[in-house]
């Protein structure tokens, strides 16, 4: 079965710091920020998989915002690395360690993540 990596785009507002936040105030300011990496699997599909992290990943506050904005398989995630330069393999290695695997068929694997 294909594993997924579904990366998300985090938003920050900064204007909900200060002020209400709100675009009707003129009181919004959002950055963008980091967001999450998932390493799915159980699907076989990447659409479903991108899906599945937006089921319990999706964060629609005033103050933070965050979504799925991209899917690719584990093959193709693993080939933007040149395995031959030692910060590549850092930075992949890196990458990994921070990564959340989430399973459907496992609820444990994602359960922290809906308490947000």
């Amino acid at each position: 079965m294909t594993k997924f990596i579904v990366s998300t785009q985090g938003l920050e507002n900064y204007g909900a710091h200060q002020e209400s936040g709100k675009f009707s105030d003129g009181q919004n300011y959002w950055k963008f920020k980091s967001g999450t990496d998932y390493i799915v699997s159980g699907l076989e599909r990447p659409q479903d998989a991108m899906a599945f992290v937006a089921a319990f990943g999706i964060d629609n506050g005033i103050g933070w915002k965050e979504f799925p904005c991209e899917v690719q398989t584990q093959e193709e995630w693993e080939a933007q690395w040149n395995m031959d330069d030692e910060f590549d393999v850092e930075h992949r290695e890196f990458k990994l360690s921070i990564m959340h695997a989430v399973d459907p068929r496992d609820p444990e694997s994602y359960r922290k993540f809906l308490a947000k």
